[in-house]
């Protein structure tokens, strides 16, 4: 759920309804701001209103950058539209690869910003040699990726391989073959 406080667009990530034994009952939110993507924790009183934004989602693909903008062509109508890095996010911008699909959230025909997915499969282009035996369990080494992010690997993967990764919370989950 989107909604609009103080001219800003925030979707609800977590809430948590509270009745405490004393007083009236309350909401204790964390809202994630649509366009620069920061996390606000919020308190809702009960009875208090909130206006509710509809947001349209739409498949978009990563076409190309001029180094400032970042263009993304619309899956349904093939018009190009150019963003911003702030309205992408710069956490999801270390994971943007070219022709990756993406979803455009949408406000009266106009694209605020744009979602990654959650997993995302990119190459390995610098890591260490990984050394059998090094380790008596299960240990990990430093690897950038195509897109110049740094995820931690297990000591098996290397250059040239493909990876999935979580870009949430940045976190290596398999190597695909």
């Amino acid at each position: 759920m989107v909604i609009e406080r103080d001219g800003t667009l925030y979707s609800i990530t977590y809430f948590q309804h509270v009745k405490p034994g004393k007083g009236g009952a309350f909401v204790r939110t964390k809202l994630k701001d649509v366009m620069s993507g920061g996390v606000v924790d919020k308190t809702f009183r009960a009875g208090e209103k909130v206006k509710e934004v509809r947001l349209v989602r739409r498949p978009m693909q990563y076409s190309y950058t001029d180094g400032q903008l970042y263009f993304f062509m619309d899956m349904q109508t093939f018009e190009m539209t150019p963003l911003s890095g702030d309205a992408i996010g710069a956490d999801q911008l270390c994971y943007l690869e070219e022709n990756m699909v993406c979803q455009g959230l949408t406000r009266d025909g106009d694209v605020l910003a744009v979602e990654l997915p959650q997993f995302v499969e990119l190459k390995v282009v610098d890591t260490e040699p990984g050394v059998k035996g090094d380790t008596a369990q299960g240990g990990t080494k430093p690897a950038r990726l195509s897109t110049g992010a740094t995820v931690q690997v297990p000591l098996f993967i290397d250059r040239g391989d493909v990876v999935r990764v979580d870009r949430t919370v940045e976190k290596y989950l398999e190597r695909i073959t």
